[in-house]
């Protein structure tokens, strides 16, 4: 039996059945269990996904139909992870339980025919390059230059998470009523939705039609990570549970997706009759746990919780270290893992290095790869970013514009970028005429550009979209019918630098596609929806935000410096600075308990002065050519229990 489980993992049938009647409030009657939603608070290491797994397995054991379960969960690994569990366990009708992310359940409810007539709009995702045409489009009525644009565009985003947009007098002025009928003028011409938008539109849909059978379609309902959703996603699975249980399961000290406009106070705001605390850490060595409830407890307001070692809990092994700059830092830390590894004490996938900003996590990456230990980094970048630095050179970008062209090539939006690339204004101008043309006619951008190459129709202003149709029109004719190897080494060709993370990605997935519509459908579902591995064979570099979900044997957080971890914009009113230093403090929370067994916490005392200014640090002071650092004010929040800072060529030594 597996001593990481939790206690309950290990009891007798009788005893397993106490618990699981404890857990799903089922102690007297299971009828009654089932009218009654449920709040399940699980800190981190707690057995959050067991205790799901097992409230899951109880109402199959009880005769329920697995098809009118829904488990809606944060990510896609997530999903995958419960239907295999539940399989473990030998249970029939498990691989029918609808496990999936609130995003893909979206998507799927807006591909039906019926709800596309019921909204008007198409569940085509528009990616974030792809959203940069849309707001070059954007340009008339008073409507202001680039930056505000992308400003209101983003309010926009803010509105619809925070279901804001449903409030009387929305928009808020001329200019914001313009901009979204203009915006919205332009998604429902090029048939294309906001990922922002996704949930916005899949609630409305419900809402507007109460017959509809999706809000019959489940009798139990569980959603994790609740404090990870924003307002408007926590109403949608309300709704969706509305006839039937509910299940919440989340940690208010673990919501760190402001960003993502998450609403953690719905966990608090969440009406139940039961709630239920998870809080023996079984993951983390009790030297971290006393470190991480003295770091959590300097948040105010929030629940007087705190996490528990489980009986027989090693105690762990902590470093507290600075290095005099980055390049002593990374290569420092590498050295360390590298003895490690080589001392057979953990494997190189049992290792995560948590960096605030992408800059120093490149440098203790290629530290890593020059000591001979295999790393990759995973930051906020898309697979689509290629090696360019700027969009109109972005070849990877093209390419998956291409992709989408060879999968339909009546993709409004695929043909608005591919005519788009390689100017400032990515030929909005011509491009608005064109669309003139096809909203007067009822032409399609790709039949009228075939006329007009053609010689059989005159569009005025069109003339400068001409050449790039015409590449477009040869490359589809001429790779059309390609599939397989033979189609990726035609798109992403395997010597081009650029397309290497794209490639790689590709050879993950199962090679249950035969064409361009297949790879596409796999590749828009990763990049709408990314994930890391799980199971590697080298060191996995990211962002502390990205670690959410994994452990790991060692980990080690860099550059913990005032201006990097907290991160708070002075500019901001006292009040938004207090909610951006208690969400930091719960990052930081978060990243110490990814670790099963040793942690190293390291900073710089010293940096370059450009290098300073770019990634946000606060100087102590500052010099000819380099800045004096602090250490994060975290670190005197880690309580008596945390070792003493030591200087870094001792952990190395």
């Amino acid at each position: 039996m597996d001593p990481w489980l939790p206690a309950y993992a290990r009891l007798t049938v009788a005893e397993e059945k106490r618990w699981d009647d404890k857990l799903t409030g089922a102690a007297h009657d299971v009828a009654a269990a089932e009218a009654s939603p449920l709040k399940v608070v699980a800190g981190p290491g707690t057995g959050k996904t067991f205790a799901l797994k097992r409230r899951v397995a109880r109402r199959l054991q009880e005769g329920c139909q697995p098809k009118r379960i829904l488990a809606v969960t944060f990510t896609r690994m997530a999903a995958t992870d419960l239907k295999n569990e539940l399989a473990g366990l030998g249970i029939e009708g498990c691989d029918e339980v609808d496990a999936v992310t609130l995003h893909s359940l979206c998507f799927r409810m807006l591909a039906r025919t019926v709800v596309l007539e019921s909204t008007g709009r198409h569940p085509r995702p528009l990616l974030a390059f792809e959203e940069r045409f849309m707001v070059e489009d954007l340009n008339g009525d008073g409507l202001s230059g680039i930056r505000d644009r992308q400003r209101r565009l983003q309010a926009f985003n803010a509105a619809w998470a925070r279901l804001q947009s449903e409030e009387p007098g929305w928009p808020a002025g001329a200019i914001d009523g313009v901009f979204h009928e203009a915006l919205l003028a332009w998604l429902r011409f090029h048939r294309a939705i906001l990922v922002g938008e996704l949930v916005p539109v899949a609630l409305r849909y419900l809402r507007n039609n109460p017959e509809s059978t999706f809000l019959t379609a489940y009798d139990h309902v569980f959603t994790d990570e609740y404090q990870d959703l924003n307002k408007a996603e926590q109403v949608l699975v309300d709704l969706l549970a509305k006839n039937g249980t509910h299940t919440i399961v989340g940690d208010e000290d673990q919501s760190i997706y402001s960003f993502k406009h998450a609403h953690p106070q719905g966990i608090q705001e969440f009406v139940c009759e039961e709630e239920i605390g998870l809080d023996v850490c079984r993951r983390c060595p009790v030297q971290v746990i006393d470190m991480a409830n003295s770091l959590i407890g300097h948040n105010p307001d929030r629940a007087d919780r705190q996490l528990h070692p489980a009986d027989g809990q090693p105690p762990g092994e902590v470093h507290i270290v600075q290095w005099p700059s980055l390049k002593e830092e990374a290569e420092g830390l590498a050295q360390f893992i590298k003895a490690r590894i080589d001392a057979g004490k953990v494997e190189a996938g049992k290792v995560l290095v948590l960096c605030p900003v992408r800059l120093i996590g490149y440098l203790i990456r290629d530290a890593l790869n020059t000591a001979g230990v295999r790393a990759h980094s995973f930051f906020q970048e898309e697979i689509l970013e290629g090696n360019a630095a700027k969009l109109d050179e972005c070849q990877a970008q093209q390419a998956y514009t291409l992709l989408n062209l060879l999968a339909d090539k009546y993709d409004r939006v695929a043909l608005r970028c591919w005519c788009g690339f390689g100017t400032g204004t990515r030929r909005s101008g011509p491009w608005s005429k064109l669309r003139a043309h096809c909203e007067k006619t009822g032409l399609q951008p790709w039949d009228a550009m075939e006329r007009i190459d053609d010689g059989e129709l005159a569009v005025l202003g069109t003339q400068n979209l001409l050449p790039p149709f015409r590449e477009a029109r040869r490359v589809v004719e001429l790779f059309g019918d390609l599939a397989g190897d033979e189609l990726v080494n035609s798109v992403f060709p395997e010597d081009e630098a650029w397309s290497f993370a794209i490639r790689s990605l590709i050879a993950s997935f199962n090679k249950n596609w035969t064409g361009a519509t297949q790879l596409r459908d796999q590749l828009r579902v990763v990049i709408t929806q990314p994930e890391l591995p799980t199971d590697v064979e080298y060191v996995r570099v990211m962002s502390l935000h990205k670690s959410k979900g994994l452990t790991a044997v060692l980990v080690v957080v860099a550059d913990l410096i005032e201006g990097l971890i907290p991160r708070v914009d002075k500019d901001l009113p006292e009040a938004d600075q207090d909610r951006q230093l208690r969400e930091q403090r719960r990052l930081f929370y978060v990243a110490m308990t990814r670790t099963k067994q040793v942690l190293v916490l390291s900073s710089v005392a010293r940096l370059r002065k450009e290098v300073a200014f770019k990634v946000g640090a606060r100087p102590a002071a500052v010099g000819f050519y380099t800045v004096t650092t602090i250490a994060s004010r975290f670190m005197d929040e880690l309580g008596t229990t945390a070792p003493r800072a030591r200087r870094g060529k001792e952990l190395a030594g």
